[in-house]
């Protein structure tokens, strides 16, 4: 069993020296390190389902948005001052436009505005591409996708992307969908349309009929639906039944927290190569940080506490009782303490910085800084680009020190 969970791109990310060149200067053309960062237009919103709707994304300053199918983008959103990550659903055909589809989330502020403050013409902000959940980085012959909900997303930028090679190229997919109710089957014409493309086999599964009801207004009413399809949940016996040859497949899951833990198990067992993507993130700084605390008291260790009133009127802040290198932020001018054990972002924000993140496991981009001098260790999950860490930006939410650092911030 091979689980890839697309979270192990472990690496060093160390200052460039003095005199370094800067890469691609001299050689690359402006359109070519041209990137998916800025203020994109939204210039058409279709709905897919009750609660789904897809949003089409203008870059202007670029001829051509390059991307690998199954990568996703950082959406901010200025007014909210928040941020979420989005894999981008579309292929990439060499435009410059993208669609994003995206669910509503009860309670999500992001996914709100969307749906209902979100116009054509308006503006958000974007930053990507990034991930490591991509068929181009898993290259296979035969493939088998499963995806549950709005997971389906990234699967079907990569599926799009397969069936756009070129004449001649044999196509072996497996797509196994699971959605609550008929209602709810994100992409379902297409889906249909795929179950009758030569090398492509597709399931959808349905947990339950649609109920009828009453939409956002009194005029907008969704009929009952009876499922006719494959009914409930997906099972070994399912895997076991439609993908008799699975081990031979490179797979790819996504969808929500349990369904892909499930999921995992099943491919597991049948001895399945398995991609993950999920942005279903673990705890925040404070958290994590409080978590420590507890620990630390609970086996008698010195628990870290607040800066004194000397250090604060110089700007320096201790960051850990454990502290062995000093990181210097030259904007706020703070000085930090931080151990080996303890990445700069809960270094920075136990020292009582403010500090932007919004995943915190280094896959947004969103605390993404420049390394003036030192060394660190940086376990991302492709929330930065190769080129950034080489000009000498890290991702403080994912990285420990080896050194003193200097960091702009």
């Amino acid at each position: 069993m091979t689980i890839d969970q697309e979270t192990l791109h472990t690496g060093f990310a160390t200052a460039p020296g003095v005199g370094t060149t800067a890469p691609g200067v001299g050689t690359a053309t402006p359109e070519a390190d041209a990137e998916l960062t800025g203020m994109v237009e939204c210039v058409s919103i279709t709905e897919v389902t009750h609660n789904v709707k897809s949003f089409e994304l203008f870059a202007p300053w670029m001829s051509r948005i390059d991307f690998e199918p199954g990568q996703y983008v950082t959406v901010r959103i200025p007014e909210l001052e928040r941020e979420r990550c989005y894999s981008i659903a579309s292929a990439p055909f060499g435009t410059n436009t993208f669609t994003l589809t995206i669910k509503r989330v009860d309670g999500g502020a992001v996914s709100t505005y969307l749906h209902d403050v979100l116009k054509v013409g308006d503006r958000i902000h974007v930053d990507g591409p990034y991930g490591l959940f991509s068929t181009n980085f898993h290259p296979a012959e035969k493939h088998l996708f499963v995806s549950g909900g709005s997971g389906i997303s990234p699967i079907m930028s990569m599926v799009r992307s397969l069936l756009a090679r070129q004449a001649g190229t044999p196509t072996d997919i497996v797509l196994i969908h699971n959605a609550a109710t008929p209602s709810d089957i994100i992409f379902r014409p297409e889906l249909e349309q795929l179950a009758e493309v030569p090398g492509v086999s597709v399931v959808t599964m349905c947990s339950r009929d649609s109920a009828a009801e009453v939409g956002e207004s009194d005029s907008e009413v969704r009929e009952a639906q009876v499922w006719a399809g494959r009914r409930g949940r997906i099972t070994r016996d399912t895997l076991a039944e439609v993908v008799p040859e699975l081990a031979d497949r490179e797979t790819f899951v996504c969808g929500p927290a349990d369904y892909m833990a499930a999921v995992r198990i099943m491919l597991g067992v049948l001895g399945s190569r398995v991609h993950e993507e999920s942005f279903v993130f673990a705890t925040t700084p404070a958290e994590r940080l409080a978590r420590k605390e507890r620990v630390a008291e609970a086996v008698g260790a010195p628990v870290s506490g607040a800066s004194s009133a000397s250090q604060a009127a110089e700007g320096v802040c201790s960051g850990s009782a454990l502290a062995s290198f000093g990181i210097e932020f030259t904007t706020s001018g703070k000085h930090v303490d931080c151990d080996p054990e303890t990445t700069v972002l809960d270094a920075a924000v136990e020292a009582g910085m403010v500090f932007p993140s919004s995943c915190e496991e280094g896959m947004c981009g969103t605390c993404k800084s420049v390394l003036v001098s030192g060394e660190v260790e940086m376990n991302h999950a492709g929330g930065i680009r190769p080129k950034e860490i080489a000009a000498g930006k890290f991702l403080p939410c994912c990285s420990t020190p080896l050194s003193d650092l200097v960091v702009e911030r």
